[in-house]
């Protein structure tokens, strides 16, 4: 099996989940090519072979022109899969390279499962086994669904460049609307999640992150509940964090809100489920109701 990985280059800089992107390729057992509009001063640590065009001459990011460059190195090198990471890129590039190709397209992946593709479903709290049906096809992987894999090397590059030119013009990143409150900032967040039980519940987790002189993170199904405000989600779909201390109160632990939170320096879970995903990274897992041992914890710190 091959497969051709499309990295990602965003203000002059090579992104981290392109490593991912490897770590999935591995996971599939397939020998992987890489494609990037990027440049020679940032390059992956890998010895794959690794098409390059210029960043400066074609955008980051401009549709035409990265459709064009990648459709002609699937033509050199013959896939079987074209993957990108589920990001703001590939969710508007993959689209245009499965029409394209007249290929089957499988987005968000998140595992793999006796070589087919689990997707979640029915707004992330199931997951379903699919698989493509054409020759060819066009994925996206779920960021920080597959390990990062970092083999070290140096790629053989080749470099390629546009045949087309295009009447689109890339200008820059605009930045989000400000939040009410950047969890990217802060250095211990306390999440509620689900498991807390109702929004009555919710102050009592405020009063531990007050407690620690942190703030009040929350999972996608509490925000979803209207229990806490969109700004506190951590998350894919809300904000990426990366505290010393992240505590998560009651949180399943679904891969979205993973991808938002792992990287934090000391992970706290606190469920009763001993088996819950959040378990699997967590740095200490503490098996208890959430509401008896929040209010005895924040006592302690309070003291």
């Amino acid at each position: 099996m091959k497969t051709l990985l499309i990295g990602e280059y965003r203000e002059g800089k090579l992104l981290d989940t392109t490593y991912e992107l490897l770590g999935f390729a591995q996971a599939l057992g397939a020998e992987a090519a890489l494609f990037l509009v990027g440049s020679s001063s940032q390059l992956p640590a890998c010895s794959n072979k690794l098409y390059l065009a210029d960043a400066a001459a074609c955008g980051e990011y401009n549709p035409d022109l990265h459709r064009e460059l990648i459709l002609k190195v699937v033509e050199q090198e013959n896939p079987d899969s074209i993957v990108f990471v589920h990001s703001s890129y590939g969710w508007d590039l993959a689209p245009r390279i499965a029409a394209r190709l007249k290929a089957a397209q499988i987005s968000e992946i998140v595992a793999l499962k006796d070589g087919a593709y689990e997707v979640g479903c029915c707004n992330a709290k199931m997951r379903r086994t699919v698989t493509a049906k054409t020759a060819k096809s066009v994925l996206t992987i779920q960021s920080g669904a597959f390990p990062v894999l970092i083999p070290g090397g140096t790629p053989t590059v080749e470099s390629i460049a546009a045949a087309t030119s295009s009447n689109l013009e890339f200008k820059g990143y605009e930045p989000a609307e400000a939040k009410d409150v950047d969890l990217a900032k802060a250095e211990i967040i306390v999440t509620a999640g689900r498991g807390i039980g109702k929004k009555d519940n919710v102050p009592t987790i405020l009063a531990l992150a007050k407690a620690l002189g942190g703030e009040l993170g929350a999972s996608r199904p509490v925000v979803d509940a209207g229990w806490v405000e969109h700004s506190h989600q951590v998350g894919t779909t809300g904000q990426t964090v990366s505290p010393k201390l992240y505590i998560a109160c009651g949180v399943s632990g679904a891969i979205q809100h993973l991808a938002g939170m792992k990287k934090s320096d000391f992970i706290v879970a606190i469920n009763k489920d001993k088996d819950a995903p959040i378990g699997e990274i967590a740095d200490l897992l503490i098996v208890a109701d959430v509401m008896q041992f929040v209010p005895a914890m924040t006592a302690k710190v309070a003291a």
